[in-house]
């Protein structure tokens, strides 16, 4: 998604000379003409990823809007713009917690570096704050991404099993995330911060399940040199999940009911049972009602597990929650990879969206970890996505095709050279009186011209005109102009 720069600026030559630096390299501008807007804007939740404040307004000044900024919570970077330079003004900012300033007026690599770099230490942050929550056992529901209609119903539900020590089923299929809804179970209890242990029962080899599961005594068995605590054991206090419980051998099973029963476990090859105080959240992408019809599953212990069922939606049940997964994404491989891409562009966003990802959330993360890996631009384009873009449905107004050759292109400039001059020309300066017409006029006719001169491949009509994409798409919505867009990239 386009990063959104809001600029704090009593003087609008400023703004806009600024907005033209920005747009050109991708970002989308907002603009506030004293402190007391930015606040207002940022109060309205109108989109703000990075902040340039300048010190001196009128009104309320920039020392007191960032200080207000941060009073009310509001935790984006901002950049001090400052025409004095003056030390202790911006060491008073940087006290405030401004991330960097500048002094106007600045060349655009350096508003641009400086913006690209609050960006990188935001997403640094936000991923130490989210190991970090993840490591202690604080993730909760808040922390899990989405909005949907579907998505926003599963927190409430989980929210509320939360609560109390109910044992909790999650059910979806593979790849939708069940392990960080059982973690925000765990973090919004009252077991957070205790222990969170997580046991995928389909990888374990079956002889060694009752083993890592319950624990063993010294010299029990051959090769038992050491004593083994045990997944329950190393969860007591805090929360055991259970990852496919559905793959477990039917005599581990019967050993996990009298865990949950009794509230103790038989270590192999210990004389006496040992208390513990777990709680089990479970979780399966198969059906167990089939399997206990089947006799793979016992009965009773399914009907100890699932007695509060939570389904993970699949990904193609809550697309309007991409945007914001491909964000997150984005946001942690440019720290795990040392990469600065921006985000994603609206026609990468459209056709990510259009794809039904059999894989779910797992598949989606590791297509963008690929993208992020091969991107050499500020924004992923469609391109960058080669698996996707032959398989995604059709995506509306928008379809994703190939450059033209150079030969068309050639042709399309012969065309322009060719075409009607003066008072004849597609793009008329003065009106049938004779009077200069107004820029926007001229503007609509120029953009419409180029638009149909280079059949409407948008990236080459961005580029005649020395505009960014996103600038020409952002101008034919405002304008009105009608147009079949050839090329998505």
């Amino acid at each position: 998604m386009t990063k959104t720069v809001l600029v704090v600026d009593d003087d609008p030559t400023q703004r806009r000379l600024i907005q033209a630096v920005l747009e050109r390299e991708g970002f989308a501008v907002s603009h506030a003409e004293g402190g007391d807007a930015a606040i207002a804007h940022l109060t309205s939740g109108a989109p703000a990823d990075v902040i340039l404040l300048d010190l001196v307004m009128p009104g309320l000044n920039g020392q007191d809007t960032l200080k207000e900024m941060r009073a009310r919570g509001f935790t984006q970077p901002v950049i001090v713009l400052t025409a004095s330079g003056g030390v202790d003004t911006v060491v008073k900012a940087m006290q405030a917690g401004a991330a960097d300033f500048f002094i106007k007026p600045a060349s655009p690599e350096r508003i641009t570096v400086s913006i690209r770099n609050a960006l990188s230490m935001g997403d640094l942050k936000g991923e130490v704050e989210r190991l970090t929550k993840r490591a202690g056992g604080k993730t909760t529901f808040a922390d899990l991404i989405g909005g949907s209609p579907i998505m926003s119903m599963v927190k409430r539900m989980g929210e509320r099993a939360a609560k109390s020590g109910i044992p909790v089923l999650i059910t979806g299929e593979s790849g939708v995330g069940k392990e960080l809804l059982a973690r925000a179970v765990h973090g919004s209890s009252d077991r957070a911060g205790k222990p969170f242990v997580a046991v995928n029962c389909g990888a374990i080899p079956e002889n060694l399940v009752e083993s890592i599961l319950f624990g063993h005594e010294k010299g029990s068995f051959t090769g038992a040199s050491d004593k083994h605590l045990g997944k329950f054991k190393e969860a007591d206090g805090g929360t055991l999940f259970l990852d496919e419980v559905g793959e477990l051998p039917l005599d581990v099973q019967v050993k996990l009911l009298r865990a949950l029963q009794e509230g103790e476990i038989d270590p192999i090859g210990s004389k006496r049972s040992i208390k513990v105080d777990v709680r089990i959240v479970s979780a399966t992408n198969r059906d167990l009602q089939t399997a206990v019809s089947a006799g793979h599953f016992r009965e009773d212990l399914y009907y100890r597990l699932n007695v509060f069922p939570l389904e993970a939606p699949s990904l193609r049940e809550r697309r309007e929650d991409i945007p914001a997964l491909v964000e997150a994404f984005i946001r942690r491989f440019n720290v795990e990879e040392g990469k600065r891409v921006i985000g994603a562009s609206p026609e990468t966003i459209a056709l990510l969206t259009a794809f039904d990802w059999p894989g779910n959330v797992r598949q989606l993360e590791n297509t963008v970890y690929r993208a992020i890996v091969l991107a050499d631009a500020p924004y992923l384009q469609p391109y960058d996505f080669p698996a996707i873009s032959g398989l995604a449905a059709p995506i509306e107004a928008v379809s994703v095709a190939p450059s033209p050759p150079p030969a068309a292109l050639l042709q399309a400039a012969h065309a322009a050279m060719s075409a009607p001059t003066a008072a004849e020309a597609p793009v008329r300066i003065l009106d049938d009186r004779g009077h200069l017409r107004t820029l926007e006029d001229i503007e609509r006719d120029l953009i419409q011209h180029a638009i149909d001169v280079y059949a409407g491949h948008m990236s080459e009509v961005a580029r005649r005109l020395g505009i960014g994409r996103s600038t020409l798409y952002r101008k034919v919505r405002e304008q009105g102009i009608e147009v079949d867009m050839k090329e998505a990239g």
